[in-house]
């Protein structure tokens, strides 16, 4: 079995068809879907989905992105709404610098307020980073300091270095089709390197279809895809990595694990 640790079901390009995109992938293996949330007004649907279909999860979050209209999100909007059975994460949420959509400092506001509720609930915190590897390394680190919160970095991008200092503070990394792109150089060495038991696989459906689907719609299904190039990168098999990232996501969504549906 194979974890889609982070979809998005409820966006264009899947919401429209959400049962056969979840036929589909469900027929190419994967057992298990975590629904993200980008945006408080997503918050109902993204859970909804959770709560019709066993296997799917949901996350609530902001996305930094969205910083600017959530500027007066405070932890008690999060923290109400993570009590949900079904949500098992905090975020998507962290800081983007490469599109810039939304005010430097409300993102890193907006981020140690995630923060707070992760440490708070114990629910995994869901980091997007991308051209902000600095800060965000400066915030998870200041934050964990204060006390220990889990947590991932979710649709992996960036340096060895960078994934180094988050395997120390104790997160976990995921990978997304990205890694099977040909530029990806940089990428298959960190796929290479990470620990086994920190390693989870994703989609970030419907964005960032892996080879050989570039340029469709990317769905849950496309997981197997991602677990097969990197369990080549690895000299693995992909079964084996399909079992150990499936143990880990488990081992870091415990709430997912109570909640009925273990490793196999």
């Amino acid at each position: 079995m194979l974890i889609d640790s982070h979809c998005h079901l409820n966006y264009p390009g899947l919401i429209e068809d959400q049962p056969a995109v979840l036929a589909r992938a469900r027929a190419a293996g994967i057992g298990g879907f975590l629904n993200i949330s980008t945006r408080q007004s997503e918050w109902a649907a993204v859970l909804a989905s959770a709560t019709r279909e066993a296997d799917v999860w949901a996350s609530i979050g902001i996305h930094p992105h969205e910083a600017d209209t959530h500027a007066d999100l405070g932890a008690d909007a999060l923290r109400a709404a993570a009590a949900a059975p079904r949500v098992i994460g905090i975020g998507e949420t962290g800081l983007d610098y490469y599109y810039d959509k939304s005010d430097r400092a409300v993102q890193r506001a907006l981020f140690r307020t995630h923060i707070a509720v992760a440490r708070e609930t114990g629910l995994p915190l869901i980091v997007h980073t991308r051209e902000a590897e600095a800060d965000t390394a400066a915030i998870l680190s200041e934050e964990m300091a204060k006390g220990r919160f889990p947590g991932l970095i979710h649709c992996f991008t960036a340096s060895a270095d960078f994934a180094r200092a988050m395997l120390a503070l104790g997160l976990s990394i995921s990978l997304s089709g990205i890694v099977t792109f040909k530029n990806a150089k940089d990428l298959h060495e960190v796929a290479r390197m990470l620990p086994e038991d920190r390693l989870l696989l994703e989609t970030d459906a419907p964005f960032l279809a892996p080879v050989p689907h570039r340029g469709q719609v990317c769905e849950p299904a496309f997981t197997a895809d991602t677990c097969r190039f990197v369990a080549g990168l690895r000299d693995s098999e992909p079964d084996a990595l399909a079992a150990a990232t499936t143990r880990n996501f488990f081992a870091l969504f415990t709430k997912a694990a109570r909640g009925g549906m273990k490793a196999p």
